[in-house]
This record gives C-alpha cells, structure tokens and sequence, in this order.
C-alpha cells in the first residue's frame, strides 16, 4: 500500500505492506493524506523488512548535546575496499536516544528523493519512520523555499509566532503561557512546524506530522507574524533583533545536511528572505505570565 501526504504544499509518498500493525500507529499523518496528485513528489520511501549490510564512509557523526536527543548518523556507501561508491548513496542509520545502539538504518539515493528503511525492533518502528520522513522532507524540500523548524507555534489573530531557543529553554512552556494568559491563542505545532517563503512573497509556517512530545498535527498554516528566541532570564526583557542578528538566530534551529552545497545555498537563501521579512526578537524571560503579555505587546505592536 502506497500512501500520499502533502505538508506545506509539498507532495511524498510512503510504501509499506497492507498488513502490517504500523499503519495504525502513524495516525498523526492522517490529516496530511492526500489523493490529490498533480503535485511534484519530492520524496518516496518505502519501509522494508529487511536490508543488506553495507560498506560504509562517515560524513555526519556527531552526539547531540542532550542525551534523549535522537541519534542520527550519515555516511556514504562504500565499495569493498571501503572507497565512496562512484554511483552517491547515503546510509543514515537511527536511534531513539544516543546512547542507545543503532536500531534504523535508511538507504537514500544521491538527491534523497527515493529512500529505504528498515528497523531492528517493531518497538522503534514508528520512530524510524517519523525521523526518516523528516530526514528526507527537510533535505528534498531545503532547495525549495522551505525550512523544517525546531521550534513551538502559537497562532493568534491570523498570525503565526514562533518560538526558537535550545532544548529545555522553555519554547513548550511559553506557547503554554499564550495559550493560558494570551486570548484567541492556539497551538499550531509543538517542535518541527515547517517555514516558507511561498511564491507569493509572503513567509508562512505550516503545521506538521511531527511534533515532538506533544500530539499536535495540525494541516493549517499562517503567515508569521513574528519569530522570537527566547533565553531563561531573571526578568522580562524582550529586544527587536538586527537582520543579522535574525539570521543568527534562525539558522541554528533549521534542519538541513549543510554538508551538501545545493541545500545549504538553499537553506541561507530562504533564511535570507526570513530575516528581511519576519520582525525577529530575543526574549530573556521568566516562565510566568507576565513574559507572555510582554511578548504579546512586543510582537503585535510591531506589525
């Protein structure tokens, strides 16, 4: 059984056995469904049971700083004497936590847009596959005007206000001070919403699939009213932020494979058009109320 979803305007496919138990476990892909398919495909991938041991060359091995952050490794495929194959395959190989050992391994095709995956255990089955499609929607989708986010959105008033900031700085609890303290707030997306510059010139973000801790899987968007990093402060201190200094502070909760040239051009491409279009703000902040109406104030008041 093949399926179709489209995630801010942008069409993939997933393959996987009519039978298998999964299917009922990807339920926060059902509003995305789509039978509509005179949009590009930027992604298929297929679910397998099971995949060949292959050579390998690192690329991307890196620990994430927080030790219940996925660990996610990149190499190329290699030949036997352990030389980069001439035909470009990528092997990301997957697991739920970094000290966890590898238990997902996907084979993707040089520009990412054909992918397999298989998993060890039917336990992280749904892992796998929500960080294989992630894998591959940010770096197919990252020459198209379009970001995949780390970051919390709350709507409000038509607008969309995302929150950026490192693991455990508080962007959950702030989108829940709008949602307690702010009126007519909603939450669109509580970790990975989707940014982009759409053609016709306005930036929007876009719910998706994946929302980390928090069920949310919404198929709606707004234009962005504002993008605000925030930090844990003693006080209440929200600044608006130079171009520069916006650039800065979306880039590192973008996710994208800089290590190939035509995704990182896009990706600063549309970090570029965000930073010049988007108001961008540092709040220092306390987890409190008053933090939610100074940033209210502050983000509004600058439309």
């Amino acid at each position: 059984m093949t399926k179709h979803f489209i995630v801010a305007g942008h069409r993939f496919a997933f393959t996987m056995d009519d039978g298998k138990e999964l299917w009922q476990r990807l339920t926060n892909y059902a509003p995305f469904e789509t039978e509509v398919f005179d949009a590009e495909t930027v992604f298929s991938l297929e679910f397998v049971d099971s995949m060949e041991r292959m050579n390998k060359v690192p690329v991307y091995v890196e620990k994430a700083e927080e030790e219940d952050q996925p660990r996610i490794e990149i190499y190329r495929r290699a030949d036997e004497d352990g030389k980069a194959c001439e035909e470009v395959q990528w092997i990301i190989e997957m697991a739920p936590v970094q000290k966890m050992p590898i238990c997902a391994r996907l084979l993707a095709s040089e520009d990412f847009s054909c992918g397999k995956l298989a998993v060890a255990s039917d336990r992280i089955a749904d892992f796998a596959v929500n960080n294989a499609m992630m894998i591959l929607y940010a770096f197919t989708t990252a020459t198209r005007g379009t970001l995949e986010m780390h970051s919390s959105v709350i709507k409000n008033g038509g607008k969309g206000y995302m929150f950026l900031g490192k693991s455990g700085t508080g962007k959950s609890t702030h989108s829940n001070l709008w949602l307690k303290y702010i009126d007519g707030s909603v939450l669109l997306n509580d970790d990975n919403p989707i940014l982009r510059a759409d053609e016709d010139g306005v930036i929007r973000v876009y719910g998706s699939p994946w929302s980390g801790k928090t069920p949310c899987y919404k198929n709606d968007c707004a234009p962005v009213g504002a993008i605000v990093r925030l930090n844990q402060f003693k006080e209440n201190i929200i600044t608006r932020s130079s171009i520069v200094e916006a650039y800065a502070a979306v880039y590192p909760s973008c996710s994208g494979f800089r290590a190939i040239r035509s995704i990182a051009d896009g990706m600063h491409s549309t970090i570029e058009k965000v930073a010049i279009g988007v108001p961008c703000f540092t709040l220092n902040c306390l987890p409190d109320e008053e933090a939610a109406r100074v940033c209210h104030k502050a983000v509004t008041e600058a439309e």
